[in-house]
């Protein structure tokens, strides 16, 4: 029972999806849903391009101390 839904539930709800987009729709609903995850999770691993890794290492206390005076 994923997300704690019954398989009548499941079902009522892939009736109602399939009646609001129409059956030749879900190929491309599930094609484009499965790219957009693909990318997400792309993005996800791509930590050398990341702005954080990019930045300077945080100032430390002595420096801090030193620069407001």
């Amino acid at each position: 029972m994923p997300l704690g839904l019954h398989w009548y539930e499941l079902l009522i709800i892939l009736g109602v999806v399939v009646l609001v987009f129409g059956a030749k729709r879900l190929p491309e609903l599930g094609s484009s849903v499965g790219k957009t995850i693909k990318e997400f999770k792309k993005s996800l691993s791509e930590d050398s391009n990341s702005p954080a890794a990019q930045l300077p290492p945080p100032a430390t206390t002595a420096e801090r101390s030193s620069s407001d005076q």
